[in-house]
């Protein structure tokens, strides 16, 4: 087996890995100090497409962790990159929040419900009938169906919500079109992250909680994986996949010693 290159860049997922239910999981915020001393470029990750970058800067800040924004990539903006690059400049019927709606606006997309060129559904804590009706007449109409990401589930408070995949999912039983996602496993967010940040997989490593969606994207993107068991996988849980991380670790903290600083 060839050796691994040295790490020179580092993706990690933020929740279950950073942040657990609003509070920091203990060790990351040395951990995102010492990528920041280090100078090495790296992005936080999340599927969740309700908020912007700038959004999730401050709620970091606020719980301790200082991610600069331009360190930030969401689902939302990696679905933004995919159209941006298929059809620049077209027109979408959005289902979502503001981190969504933002990141469409900012590439030059029109929202509109008149002969839309897709339909792009996100995560929002309201989907209303009304919207999920119009989004399957459009996409029986001829739009073509994006998705942010297929995460079935999201976590609350109070236990499980249905998430953008579920939804997803009842669209594709009345229209019989399955939708292309944008977000993890799908290696193309690792890729976009990687080039906003002018990396290369071959020396990049990914950071995350969840077998099925954090270590497969990173290990179709052909980055080294890190599975940490502060989130939803446990190790019973492993071997139910046909495919294993690079390394398992109990949490951040004991990553925080592998990010290398700049010689004195």
């Amino acid at each position: 087996m060839a050796e691994r290159k040295p790490i020179e860049s580092w993706l990690t997922d933020m929740d279950g890995v950073l942040i657990h239910e609003g509070t920091p999981i203990p060790g990351a915020d040395a951990f995102i100090k010492r990528l920041r001393d280090s100078g090495l470029p790296f992005l936080v990750l999340t599927n969740n497409s309700i908020y912007t970058a700038r959004d999730l800067h401050a709620r970091l800040k606020r719980m301790g962790l200082d991610v600069p924004v331009e360190n930030i990539w969401t689902s939302a903006l990696a679905t933004a990159q995919f159209l941006d690059d298929q059809r620049p400049r077209g027109t979408a019927y959005v289902i979502g929040e503001a981190g969504l709606t933002t990141a469409l606006h900012d590439i030059g997309y029109v929202l509109t419900d008149h002969e839309p060129d897709y339909v792009v559904l996100g995560e929002t804590r309201t989907y209303s009938f009304e919207a999920l009706t119009k989004a399957i007449r459009l996409i029986n109409g001829g739009a073509r169906f994006i998705c942010t990401n297929p995460d079935e589930t999201g976590p609350s408070a109070e236990g499980p919500l249905p998430a953008t995949g579920s939804v997803a999912a009842l669209i594709t039983k009345a229209t019989g079109k399955a939708p292309y996602f944008a977000g993890k496993p799908n290696p193309l967010m690792m890729r976009t992250g990687l080039n906003a940040i002018g990396a290369h997989s071959e020396t990049s490593a990914m950071i995350g909680d969840r077998m099925d969606t954090d270590v497969l994207a990173g290990l179709e993107a052909g980055m080294q994986t890190f599975l940490v068991l502060t989130g939803l996988t446990t190790e019973a849980d492993m071997d139910r996949y046909p495919f294993r991380p690079s390394t398992v670790v109990e949490s951040i903290a004991d990553l925080v010693d592998l990010v290398d600083l700049p010689m004195p």
